[in-house]
């Protein structure tokens, strides 16, 4: 493909999402809810990525919240919903996994325009999947009939896990020489779906065609549900891991949240040719392709290179890349 001084087109600024406005909002947020609890229960400050901690003693409380996003939307047009539940728990589950916190629980929430049974029905069948892939209990949540704020449906949730205090991975261990193994994602999980939709809306395809080289439709590409990287709890067991990243929006930028030294991504995972097909018809540069989505690479292991053939021994990874002083590479391209 061409690189991103050749080729724009779309973006995802164009489909309405700015990354680098979320991340304005987001600190403006944070610079008004300063209020800490004392005394047991109180926050652990000093983790600022993926799960929020909260001080339990020997022990920490994670948690985590998101939802499926525009997703949903597909989900809508094509009357799937049985995989976006999956969709929901891996969101949580993952980012709790990123710090090495086991799940215990989960709670949902879904904003409906009006009741639809067989809708629900099909959510449960995959927030059910989901939690039993990830091993966690769903205790509870909430169900909101909103006709005048919904359109359609919008699904998010909770989830909380534990994790000794001793053994959180925060990424302050990382070092330079380090190597990055990266395990594939099952699709574009969560992410990228205004763009993703953009795309498809403009061009002379429906999510009922099947694309191009493949047995599957587009929207069932689409649809293919968050990938939960359970294996991670055993791989810190065994390996000395330094770093883990789940990577969501704004793509491999999210590596920056788990350390201030630099990664060059040298060999990275070939994408699923969905991901080529969304770029050719959008005409999307590479290098935003990379900060939009995950481009087959769902999470990361950072550790020492003694400990890499164990962690490719455990998982379906590969050594993409190593840490460096700083900056982010892949290949030619610097990431920003």
């Amino acid at each position: 493909m061409k690189s991103g001084e050749e080729m724009r087109g779309l973006t995802y600024a164009d489909s309405g999402v700015d990354i680098r406005a979320e991340e304005r909002a987001i600190s403006a947020m944070k610079g008004v809810m300063t209020g800490r609890r004392k005394g047991i229960g109180a926050p652990i400050t000093d983790i600022g990525h993926y799960a929020g901690l909260i001080d339990m003693g020997d022990y920490a409380i994670a948690m985590t919240t998101d939802g499926v996003g525009s997703k949903v939307l597909i989900a809508t047009e094509m009357k799937k919903w049985d995989t976006v539940g999956i969709d929901c728990m891996a969101m949580n589950v993952n980012d709790l996994l990123a710090i090495g916190a086991e799940p215990l629980a989960f709670v949902d929430y879904l904003a409906l325009e009006r009741i639809d049974p067989e809708m629900t029905a099909q959510i449960a069948v995959g927030l059910e999947r989901g939690a039993e892939i990830a091993n966690v209990s769903i205790v509870g949540g909430e169900t909101a009939s909103l006709p005048e704020i919904i359109r359609g449906f919008d699904l998010a949730g909770t989830a909380i896990g534990m994790i000794k205090k001793e053994e959180i991975i925060s990424g302050d261990k990382i070092e330079k020489g380090d190597v990055v193994v990266g395990l594939p994602s099952s699709g574009l999980h969560s992410n990228g779906f205004s763009l993703a939709r953009k795309i498809v809306a403009e061009s002379s395809y429906t999510y009922f065609d099947r694309m191009p080289g493949s047995e599957k439709t587009i929207g069932e590409l689409l649809l293919e549900p968050t990938r939960i990287y359970m294996e991670a709890l055993e791989v810190i067991k065994k390996a000395d891991v330094h770093g883990m990243a789940h990577i969501t929006g704004s793509g491999l930028l999210k590596l920056h949240r788990i350390s201030g030294f630099g990664f060059e991504i040298s060999e990275p995972l070939e994408p699923q040719p969905i991901f080529r097909f969304l770029q050719e018809e959008g005409g999307v540069a590479e290098d935003e392709m990379y900060r939009t989505f995950n481009m087959g690479m769902g999470w990361v292991f950072v550790l020492p290179e003694d400990d890499a053939d164990a962690v490719l021994k455990m998982t379906d990874g590969k050594v993409v890349g190593e840490i460096v002083d700083e900056g982010l590479r892949l290949g030619d391209i610097e990431l920003k």
